[in-house]
C-alpha cells in the first residue's frame, strides 16, 4: 500500500509509504487520503489526525508521470478533493515531516494545526520551475505565514530552505532530532485526542473561520491558473526536461 493509514487511540495515522519512489503522490494515494479523511470526519473515536512519511522523506510532491497521465480536470479529481478535505478539516491535523518535502508535501503543511520537523527535513515550492502556479492556497497562506518577502523567495524562486527557516518563518513549530521527530509528533496528537474534542473543534474552527472563504476563492484562482499552465509550452518544457534529467530552457518563451 503506497499509503498506510491506521486508528489507534483517538488518533488517525496516514503515511506516506512509497520510499521507491520518494513518497511521490500519485492520483490513487490522492484518493486513498481522501477516503480516510473523510471516514475521519464522521468517526467520533478519530480526535486527531496525523500525517507523515519516512525518516528518509516526507513527500517528493505529485508523482509527476502519473500527474501528466491524470491531469486535474475539475473539483472531482482526488487532488483537488483532497486539498478540500484538509483545508476544511473540523479535527486538529498534525504532521512530522523528515527529509524533503516537495511542492505539495510543503503546501499541505499550512493546513495543518501543529507542524513538527526533523533537523534533516528540506522543503520546497518549485512550482514556477515547472512553468506552473502555487496550489492548495498557499499563495495566500504563506504570506499571511511568513510575511510577504519571505513568501516570494519561496514561491517565485522555489528554492529548497531548512527545518529551521521553516520554524524561523512560522510554518513549523518545533524542530527536533530526526529519530524523536514521530514520537514527539504522537504526543502532541495524544494531548489534543485528550481534551475535549467539541472545544477543540470549535476552536479551530474559531481561528480558521475568519478566511475559510478566502481560502476557497484563492484556491479557486490557482486551479484555474494552474490549469491553463499546465497545458502551456512553458511546463511541457519543464517536464520534458525533468523527464530527460536535464535544465529546461524558457529562453524561447515570452
Amino acid at each position: 500500500m503506497d499509503i498506510l493509514t491506521s486508528k489507534e487511540n483517538g488518533i488517525l495515522t496516514i503515511e506516506f509509504n512509497r520510499l521507491e519512489k520518494k513518497n511521490a503522490i500519485t492520483a490513487a494515494m490522492y484518493q486513498t487520503m481522501v477516503d480516510a479523511l473523510k471516514d475521519a470526519e464522521s468517526d467520533s473515536a478519530v480526535r486527531a489526525i496525523l500525517f507523515t512519511g519516512k525518516p528518509q522523506i516526507f513527500s517528493a510532491g505529485n508523482d509527476l508521470e502519473d500527474f501528466m497521465k491524470n491531469r486535474p480536470t475539475g473539483s472531482d479529481s482526488p487532488v483537488f478533493q483532497f486539498l478540500w478535505q484538509i483545508s476544511h478539516a473540523s479535527k486538529p491535523l498534525v504532521a512530522a515531516v523528515a527529509g524533503a518535502a516537495v511542492g505539495i508535501g510543503t503546501t499541505l503543511l499550512m493546513h495543518c494545526d501543529l507542524v513538527y520537523a526533523a533537523d534533516n527535513a528540506r522543503f520546497s515550492m518549485p512550482f514556477t520551475q515547472l512553468g506552473l502556479c502555487p496550489e492548495a492556497a498557499s499563495s495566500l497562506i504563506l504570506p499571511q505565514i511568513a510575511g510577504y518577502q519571505r513568501a516570494a523567495e519561496k514561491l517565485l524562486l522555489g528554492e529548497a530552505f531548512t527545518a529551521e527557516e521553516a520554524n524561523a518563518m512560522g510554518l513549523v513549530n518545533k524542530v527536533l532530532p530526526a529519530e524523536e521527530l514521530l514520537a514527539f509528533a504522537r504526543a502532541q496528537a495524544a494531548k489534543l485526542v485528550a481534551l475535549p474534542a467539541a472545544s477543540i473543534r470549535v476552536t479551530k474552527r474559531l481561528m480558521k473561520g475568519g478566511q475559510t472563504a478566502a481560502v476557497e476563492a484563492q484556491m479557486k484562482q490557482e486551479v484555474e491558473h494552474f490549469g491553463a499552465m499546465l497545458a502551456a509550452p512553458e511546463a511541457a518544457e519543464a517536464f520534458m526536461a525533468f523527464f530527460e534529467k536535464r535544465k529546461p530552457d524558457f529562453s524561447k518563451f515570452a
